[in-house]
């Protein structure tokens, strides 16, 4: 490891809160009257109104499914009926009336294709090569998801390996520099097998298609990132890329890595793990690990709730935002065995791992932010502005694939206590850089 645990603390706050301002200073306002200020204050609204909220995501769900304008309002009214909502009560007067049916079945349609695209950059890679590349000469990189959860057949798995393969030798093709495709896979997708009673089924039918993504990335000099999931998939996924990536095949490339979650309770004891196998397995290109936050909350806790156990994630923001800090700094304390990427819309979190970073002398080479497209472009435009290495996560793919992805982004935007939804409304920045 390049560095040790330090033995007097650092006092990182006065860093934190300079790094944190200019990043604020940084981010672009949305004018008076604009598409983001509309975004702004339906937000707003929909944090006040939970269930308005359950009623507009309800919709949003059956979406897809909606064959003719009529039957979209229809679904659009009775979800608006059935909450206890005075706003939604008021907006089945609306829905209700026959002439409004066909423009209002206009607008929604619109508006639910507007917000996948604000979070989808296209159906497929061809698609999304315009908006990956403008990202690349803006100086942002990107790595790209093609959405599509939990296969339940062995050809559906096929197809999705076959996508990965085609978006990594399509992203390849429209590359300008060395290093530049990075494509994140999920191993649920790689097989229908995946289950917590059973992972050794999972692992083995996900080797062969995973094995084969590697090839294929080695070939084209692309990064490989294995997404983390939920918390019953995470001993089968890290098992699974661990060892595929300890074969002799794989030492020189190409560059991977694996995603560390931490809401989990446990995460520091899963860093251990991530750690001890880099310190142990050389590689030409470092191991990644994106730290993140996680994004299956709300399936921990009602999955634990139903079995009657513990919930593996912590229910309290703040102990999660101090775990962030402290995985954070390990992880930076690690390079360069190990490259780190930060990956989180959090003020205080980004501006954290920035000054530790600064104060360890970590730069680029080693670190580097990551953000989702359509929740945190005000962030990366300003993290791209101090010079500092950003990556914006670019999901791919149709708006039925993607349904599952949009909702997890709509209720990370619009929870009453997610940092996003405090910035939206206004939140002081020193307030949002306050220690957790």
């Amino acid at each position: 490891m390049a560095a040790t645990t330090q033995e007097r603390p650092l006092d990182l706050e006065r860093p934190i809160k300079e790094i944190g301002t200019d990043l604020a200073a940084r981010m672009p306002r949305p004018r008076l009257v604009s598409t983001a200020r509309v975004e702004q204050r339906m937000t707003e609204l929909l944090m006040k109104d939970p269930a308005l909220r359950a009623a507009l995501f309800r919709f949003v769900d059956v979406r897809p499914a909606c064959a003719t304008p009529a039957d979209l309002i229809r679904h659009l009214h009775e979800f608006l009926a059935d909450a206890e909502s005075k706003t939604a009560q008021r907006a089945t007067g609306i829905t209700g009336r026959p002439l409004a049916r066909r423009p209002l079945a206009a607008v929604a349609g619109a508006g639910v294709k507007r917000m996948a695209q604000q979070f989808i950059v296209g159906e497929d890679a061809k698609d999304a090569l315009p908006e990956i590349t403008k990202l690349w000469r803006g100086g942002v990189e990107t790595t790209v998801d093609l959405l599509g959860e939990a296969t339940v057949s062995e050809t559906e798995a096929d197809v999705y390996m076959r996508r990965c393969e085609e978006t990594l030798r399509a992203l390849a093709g429209a590359a300008t520099k060395p290093g530049q495709v990075n494509l994140s896979v999920k191993v649920s997708a790689l097989t229908p097998l995946l289950r917590p009673t059973a992972p050794e089924r999972g692992i083995e039918g996900a080797r062969p298609r995973l094995e084969h993504l590697l090839r294929v990335a080695k070939e084209v000099g692309a990064h490989l990132h294995v997404d983390m999931e939920s918390f019953d998939t995470r001993e089968a996924i890290t098992a699974l890329t661990l060892d595929l990536l300890s074969q002799p095949e794989f030492a020189d490339g190409p560059s991977a890595g694996i995603v560390l979650q931490a809401y989990l309770v446990d995460s520091p004891e899963h860093l251990d793990e991530l750690l001890a196998w880099a310190e142990r397995t050389p590689r030409t290109h470092p191991f990644v690990i994106r730290l993140v936050k996680g994004a299956y909350w709300d399936h921990e806790v009602v999955q634990a709730a139903q079995n009657g156990w513990a919930p593996p994630v912590f229910t309290d923001r703040r102990e999660c935002d101090r775990n962030f800090e402290a995985l954070s700094r390990r992880l930076i304390d690690a390079t360069p065995t190990v490259k780190v990427a930060i990956a989180s819309h959090n003020l205080r979190s980004i501006s954290h791992a920035a000054a530790y970073a600064d104060a360890r002398g970590v730069g680029n080479d080693d670190l580097e932010f990551q953000i989702l497209r359509g929740l945190g472009d005000d962030t990366q435009a300003a993290i791209a502005a101090t010079g500092r290495q950003v990556r914006a996560y670019c999901p791919v793919g149709d708006l039925v694939a993607g349904m599952a992805y949009l909702v997890r982004r709509l209720l990370e935007n619009t929870a009453n206590d997610s940092f996003l939804a405090a910035h939206a409304s206004g939140t002081d920045t020193a307030e949002l850089l306050e220690a957790p």
